[in-house]
């Protein structure tokens, strides 16, 4: 194969390569469903209560976050799944109360799926 068609070909190749590159951290910089505490309060050593900000690409998927107490020692000390319900506002709001193992000093949103 001639030298200027080879570096045609790899040149095309890198493009290509590059582009799909480009297009997939724009894809997954962004998630179907992102969600982040905006308050949470320790009610006792076995309580808590948040309001979790959810955050949609598509609000008329329902989708599920998983949302978890932490003790000092940053061990899991409560859980607890909260839905959200399809609907037509990308950003929504929710409150949560939930029963602790012990007493916690945070709580974090740990993941959310599209259902």
């Amino acid at each position: 194969m001639p030298r200027p068609v080879l570096v045609g070909l790899i040149g095309v190749g890198a493009v290509l390569a590059l582009t799909w590159l480009v297009w997939t951290a724009l894809l997954h910089s962004r998630p179907a469903v992102d969600a982040q505490v905006v308050t949470f309060r320790i009610d006792s050593d076995t309580s808590v209560s948040a309001t979790i900000s959810i955050e949609r690409r598509d609000p008329s998927l329902p989708a599920t976050c998983r949302v978890l107490a932490q003790a000092a020692d940053y061990q899991p000390v409560g859980e607890q799944q909260l839905p959200i319900a399809a609907g037509t506002d990308r950003l929504v709001e929710a409150s949560l109360v939930f029963t602790t193992l012990r007493r916690a000093t945070t709580v974090v949103v740990r993941g959310c799926t599209l259902n």
